[in-house]
């Protein structure tokens, strides 16, 4: 059958990492699923930065995995190198991020993409939504196609009336070398969305064989790397390429500041707001006036390309400026450029336009995800394109929808704030927006989240053993400490060494375990514990997973003490119909946000800024509790 004669459970429109992520849940969930975008060449291309995860986004990256996500398999599967950061920190701050090859990035992602069931592809623009009334049906190509679906998800990228700006030039774009996407917003502001503006920006890529490394500080990867995905048939790195660290000076700034004139961010040819987290080189002169040097970092962008991504220096200042002043930067004195820095403003609509789902509020059946919904950063829009592809293809198929909680997951944290606090800038993910970090580690995300997605369908029945495996492997390894008894004379050498307080009787290993000072490492040297270890099959990630609950068991039985009240907030649903005009003694800007942001229950209610807590009471109240 045609595509016009063809109707779709699910259309996804664009093939970023939100759209990739998005295209493959809803497939996986049986639906049959159409990826529309304009170049199949580059689906889930890394436009910025050619790595993934970090802090807080490695978290999200190993929550996806843990759902039947792709993206930390697409990860392992290219990486260069891998590093674990915070390492110096607790555990809830613990965060992995990988360098990943970016060529191969796309590839792998396009290889598994059309190894999956239910997906067809399509290359072609939408410029045009078709509705019926309330209601989203279709969407309309630029070759004057009507492709029909039941449910719509858009992941429009920077692609939605894209402009690309370096220092006095200015032309439509979605990316270098691609064209913007127009239609899409003005079909959805005709029927009333509240569309803005947002940018964001990327450093110049360089000729590696340009650069001198020796005046550069190495940065190699983990000396035993781990990887995202934890699916045993996806391997670690066995060999990595370092990345290198380098400043500016102040001469680069005074060279920098010369182009000012001429950059779009200070002439007033840029209005709309850029990330915060990642400002501009420009941006950061500006606003950290009194520093004399910035880190960039010098980032290989895979195996065996020369190119090089200069990480820091995020510009759209104009391309002379750009030259003169990296020449100044210690081993860039003899820089070749391969395409310069830029900037890209897009559209964006405010996610307080939308149910926890993703979907919209206005229209039934469409879903945004990624950075329509005013986020930043590949991770952030590949756990929302997963979240929008779950909820388009379970109702298109009638079922009940999947939402995460605050508690349960950063993705659950990520859409929550989107849809009850919207944004007026590029939201970024840190792990400080979650308030139950403590719970939601990067090494526990499976054991979280895979039973829920296996529920679904989602996650397979390898992921499943895996996660019982490691819980019964890990409470039998706490049972053997909490139960187990070391004498003084085979503790005490470890104790002192340590300079921790000695023992004069046997203690349990839990105990012992417990203290700061004493790492499992130490704790292997014992015969017992090796024996155990041995006997058992229990591998690193058990053990860190055991070293964790007993080291931190007050602070996580808090935090779940904690979470459990929040559930209990959460469980008071507030009805669609509710109306707040009727309740009078509630104040009148809570009164204007509820009604904007129709929260679904008293806990998301709770969370809207001007909503106080006499304002809850008062919910409670008419809610009957």
């Amino acid at each position: 059958m045609s595509l016009q004669n063809t109707l779709f459970d699910v259309i996804v429109v664009g093939g970023g990492h939100a759209g990739s992520e998005a295209a493959a849940a809803a497939a996986n969930l049986g639906a049959h699923t159409l990826l529309i975008t304009m170049s199949l060449q580059n689906i889930a291309q890394m436009s910025c930065n050619p790595a993934m995860g970090g802090i807080a986004k490695g978290q999200i990256v190993r929550e996806i995995d843990a759902l039947g996500g792709y993206s930390a398999i697409v990860t392992d599967r290219t990486a260069i190198q891998f590093k674990m950061l915070n390492k110096s920190k607790g555990p809830a701050m613990w965060s992995p991020r990988a360098q990943s090859d970016r060529m191969r990035f796309a590839e792998e992602w396009r290889n598994m993409l059309e190894q999956t069931e239910n997906l067809d592809f399509y290359q072609d623009a939408v410029n045009g939504l078709l509705f019926d009334e309330n209601k989203i049906v279709g969407v309309k190509t630029a070759l004057g196609l009507h492709i029909k679906a039941k449910k719509i998800i858009i992941t429009a990228g920077t692609f939605l009336n894209g402009n690309i700006h370096i220092g006095e030039k200015t032309f439509g774009g979605g990316r270098a070398g691609e064209s913007a996407s127009t239609g899409i917003t003005e079909d959805l502001v005709a029927i009333g969305f509240e569309a803005g503006r947002m940018k964001t920006g990327t450093p110049p890529r360089v000729d590696g064989r340009s650069l001198d490394y020796s005046k550069m500080i190495e940065q190699p990867g983990d000396e035993k790397p781990e990887k995202f995905s934890y699916l045993y048939s996806v391997k670690r790195l066995t060999k990595q390429r370092s990345c290198y660290m380098t400043y500016t000076s102040q001469e680069v700034h005074d060279l920098l500041r010369t182009g000012f004139d001429r950059s779009p961010m200070f002439n007033g040819r840029i209005q709309s707001t850029g990330p915060r987290y990642c400002p501009s080189i420009e941006d950061k002169i500006d606003r950290f006036a009194t520093k004399d040097r910035h880190q960039l970092f010098v980032e290989p962008e895979g195996w065996n390309t020369v190119e090089v991504y200069v990480n820091g220096f995020s510009t759209s200042l104009p391309e002379d400026v750009q030259d003169k002043a990296l020449r100044k930067v210690a081993g860039f004195e003899n820089v070749k450029f391969f395409r310069y820095g830029y900037a890209i403003e897009y559209d964006f609509f405010q996610p307080t336009q939308l149910k926890n789902t993703l979907e919209t509020k206005r229209v039934k059946g469409l879903y945004f995800a990624g950075q329509i919904n005013g986020t930043t950063g590949y991770e952030e829009a590949a756990a929302q394109g997963l979240m929008a592809g779950i909820n388009a293809a379970l109702k298109a198929q009638q079922k009940p929808p999947f939402v995460l909680k605050r508690n349960e997951a950063y993705i659950g944290v990520l859409i929550d704030d989107l849809i009850t606090k919207g944004t007026e800038e590029p939201y970024r993910m840190f792990t400080s927006r979650a308030e139950y970090r403590t719970l939601l580690r990067q090494d526990n995300a499976d054991l979280r989240l895979t039973p829920k997605a296996f529920a679904l369908g989602l996650a397979s029945q390898e992921r499943m053993d895996r996660v019982l495996e490691k819980q019964k492997k890990t409470d039998l390894f706490v049972k053997f400490l909490a139960e187990t008894s070391v004498k003084p004379e085979v503790m005490n050498p470890i104790l002192e060494r340590n300079n921790s307080a000695l023992i004069n009787q046997s203690m349990k290993f839990f105990k012992l375990a417990a203290r700061p000072q004493i790492t499992f490492q130490d704790l292997k040297e014992i015969e017992a514990i090796s024996n155990f270890i041995s006997i058992n099959n229990i591998d690193n990630e058990v053990v860190e997973q055991t070293e964790i609950h007993v080291k931190y068991a007050g602070y996580i039985a808090k935090e779940k003490n904690n979470a459990d009240k929040l559930t209990r907030l959460e469980n008071v649903l507030i009805p669609s119909y509710f109306d707040y005009k009727k309740i009078k003694s509630l104040s009148h800007e809570a009164r204007e946000k509820l009604i904007k942001i129709q929260p679904t229950t008293i806990s998301q209610a709770s969370r809207i800024s001007g909503v106080s807590p006499s304002d809850v009471s008062v919910l409670l109240v008419y809610m009957g509790r």
